[in-house]
């Protein structure tokens, strides 16, 4: 068995002249500002004579399922993919796949030589895991996901496996996007991998472990990359070869692959449309207790919006978000079950904020004006609330920025109660997918 490494979660496999692509991403940045971590390109021309027999794709994030990504392979690939909503299957289908196939827990694909069967992730609403056999061998990837006790029941019985692909880098995506309530409490160096790891590593007891996913950091001048991932390289084969002391930890950077017999672990020939950028043996760099930068400093990092989509943009707060807001129902035990002033600053590419303040109580908003001091702030640069509203950009790349009072005080707060998140992201499936869809057929 040949395995591949592309980018983040994706990966090849071959065996016997069948070859699947598992989350295949062909793009640097991918998500709008994902850069891959080392740095590669691709030839995108030589992606194009790719004639796989299956894709199989983990779940719907964006970093997973790209059209742009999806839009350079054959229409007559088979598609394989993990998912609850309908909508997907749809939009996969007018992106021109002939045969996109939904995926059920536990139920075996055959595709040449090998056997996938999608395992149930710990919220298995999103995500799957895939178990890959061919050749005798037994392959985990376990892709973004979070493994429950059951689940490593069920795969304990295959153990010794002989090959793990682990998402071995946690992200502190709340800490970044509420840097308040993180304060000096962001944990030091070297941060603690998560307690049930050990647990979960000893009994699947595999041959071989692969640190996988989150091979990525954001723009180069992003705060973010010294603050979303605490986790380096060494750290995780360190632990992880203390847990596994029979274990081999193998990095296996993008282009990388390895030939995966019974008894060995040989390299293979490169992907070679793949194509490594500087040194590859990077690792991140995490610094605790980093202080972020203003958000409006932030904002001028960005190009200036056209004036038709700073009106746009300008008209959502004015209009749409109060609109959206009441179309929605609120959690009985949310903040804003109470009456509070909440107040929004978008920061144009000048890093001049607007600032916007309404009072919600409950499932009502109205425009308030500024007598009383909020209780709940959120700023965001222009551009990238722009890209949230039309271009489907994910709340991990938006640089939104939270703060209150009770955001400081109460650890148990809830950031998805924000407003603006909830606004944007609620109902909002596919969205990623869809904008990437409309710009396709515009483009073609």
């Amino acid at each position: 068995m040949k395995i591949s490494r592309i980018l983040h979660a994706g990966y090849v496999f071959e065996s016997q002249g069948t070859q699947l692509l598992f989350d295949p991403i062909f793009e640097n940045p991918f998500s709008r500002n994902c850069h891959a971590f080392p740095s590669v390109s691709f030839d995108l021309d030589q992606v194009r004579q790719l004639t796989p027999d299956a894709i199989f794709i983990s779940h719907f994030h964006d970093d997973h399922c790209s059209f742009d990504s999806l839009h350079l392979l054959p229409r007559t690939t088979p598609v394989y993919l993990y998912c609850l909503f309908d909508e997907l299957f749809v939009l996969l289908r007018e992106l021109g796949f002939t045969n996109v196939q939904s995926l059920a827990v536990d139920v075996p694909v055959q595709v040449g030589a090998f056997e996938v069967i999608p395992r149930r992730a710990l919220d298995d609403d999103v995500d799957s895991m895939f178990h890959i056999r061919a050749e005798g061998l037994n392959v985990l990837n376990v892709v973004d996901a979070w493994m429950d006790p059951e689940t490593l029941e069920q795969l304990a019985q295959y153990a010794p496996w002989d090959m793990v692909l682990w998402p071995f880098q946690t992200m502190r995506e709340v800490d970044v996007i509420a840097p308040s309530r993180a304060g000096h409490a962001a944990p030091a160096l070297p941060v603690a991998l998560p307690e049930e790891w050990p647990e979960q590593l000893q009994a699947l007891s595999p041959r071989y472990v692969v640190p996988s996913s989150c091979q990525f950091v954001q723009e180069p001048w992003s705060w973010y990359n010294h603050a979303m991932f605490p986790v380096t390289y060494r750290q995780f084969a360190q632990q992880v070869g203390a847990w596994l002391p029979s274990a081999q930890v193998l990095r296996l950077n993008p282009s990388l692959a390895f030939e995966l017999t019974a008894h060995a672990l040989t390299a293979a020939a490169p992907l070679l449309w793949v194509l490594p950028v500087g040194d590859q043996d990077v690792d991140f760099d995490y610094r605790p207790g980093i202080t972020p930068p203003p958000t409006a400093d932030i904002a001028r990092s960005f190009a200036a919006l056209t004036a038709a989509q700073a009106a746009l943009v300008r008209d959502y707060c004015q209009r749409g978000l109060l609109e959206k807001y009441a179309e929605m129902e609120l959690p009985d035990d949310s903040y804003f079950a109470d009456a509070c002033v909440w107040q929004l600053t978008v920061y144009d590419h000048e890093g001049a904020g607007q600032r916007f303040r309404y009072r919600i109580h409950g499932d009502t908003i109205a425009v308030a004006g500024d007598d009383q001091a909020p209780g709940w702030t959120t700023e965001i640069p222009a551009a990238k609330l722009y890209a949230g509203l039309v271009l489907g950009e994910s709340l991990t790349s938006m640089y939104v920025r939270i703060a209150g009072a009770h955001v400081e005080a109460d650890a148990d707060a809830d950031i998805a109660d924000d407003p603006l998140i909830r606004c944007l992201f609620n109902d909002a499936f596919g969205a990623y997918q869809a904008a990437q869809l409309r710009r396709l057929k515009e483009t073609a």
